[in-house]
């Protein structure tokens, strides 16, 4: 991760990607830098130039609600970009999670993925790793190394790319989600784990890190392609689990007598339906060692 502040590496970064004509602004003349200046956005959000520059620069870390507000305005951040810029400019005491020496999965949650045959479920952690899922998750995934962790297996396993029928949709919503994470909790050694590796084995990984790009995980419909049954349509949701904040329920649905249910049909038939939902037990330390 960068040596400055993650206050400063957003602001910049969505300063960069932001156009004059994005704003309302005209350009004139050969520019310097990419995207907008500091000083036009600091006219923008109604602050001092040199105010703008500490934020970018890490000499100021408390903005009032009232900057943060003009700042986000300024930069025409949507509401979860907006709601990650407030969580950067937090004390680091407030709003974070206390880190858990393991992420425990309720028996009640695992019951219940269990009584969907039917049905992939499994349950993610802060940095995209599963910890538990159900027999027909393992079979949706069993084209890839490892069924542990969706951002190893989107940038690092060589099935990534052929599962992800849109790869680049997934790659980039698999780095907003862990951008998302990370400002909920940045002091996570998990996390910190996570993105310092992939950044190094996944120069695609690295590129997209950098966009400081923000988004939680949303009911959507993904284009999937298993290597026995083929290509899936699947609808995704993704639901915060009640007393366990930092984890996430995922199920994906099939339409109703569509191919996809179908090539459902068949994968259960394939899995061994007497096994119980899985919990990951196994130490994530060396998610990325053999890959």
């Amino acid at each position: 991760m960068s040596g400055s502040t993650p206050l400063g590496d957003f602001l910049r970064a969505r300063r960069e990607a932001l156009k004059p004509q994005d704003v309302g602004l005209s350009e004139h003349g050969r520019r310097r830098v990419p995207g907008l200046r500091r000083e036009e956005v600091a006219m923008l959000a109604g602050v001092s130039a040199d105010y703008y520059m500490r934020l970018e620069q890490g000499r100021e870390t408390s903005p009032s609600p009232q900057v943060i507000d003009a700042i986000a305005a300024a930069l025409h951040l949507d509401d979860e970009a907006h709601d990650h810029l407030r969580r950067l400019t937090r004390a680091p005491q407030e709003g974070r999670s206390v880190p858990a020496a393991h992420d425990r999965i309720s028996p009640q949650l695992l019951q219940l993925i269990d009584s969907w045959p039917d049905t992939p479920a499994f349950i993610l952690g802060r940095a995209l790793d599963i910890l538990a899922h159900n027999a027909l998750a393992a079979a949706l995934h069993s084209g890839f190394q490892r069924f542990d962790n969706l951002a190893r297996m989107v940038f690092l396993d060589p099935a990534g790319h052929t599962f992800y029928r849109d790869w680049d949709k997934a790659a980039n919503s698999c780095v907003a989600e862990l951008r998302a994470a990370y400002g909920y909790d940045p002091d996570s050694p998990r996390i910190t784990e996570v993105v310092d590796t992939l950044c190094v084995k996944s120069s695609e990984f690295a590129e997209l890190w950098t966009r400081h790009e923000v988004k939680g995980k949303t009911q959507q419909a993904k284009s999937l392609a298993h290597p026995e049954v083929g290509a899936l349509e699947v609808q995704f949701s993704a639901f915060t689990v009640n007393g366990a904040p930092h984890q996430q329920l995922v199920v994906y649905q099939a339409e109703p007598a569509s191919a996809t249910a179908a090539a459902f049909v068949e994968l259960r038939s394939r899995s061994d339906q007497g096994e119980s939902p899985r919990v990951v037990e196994e130490e994530f330390g060396g998610t990325f060692s053999d890959t």
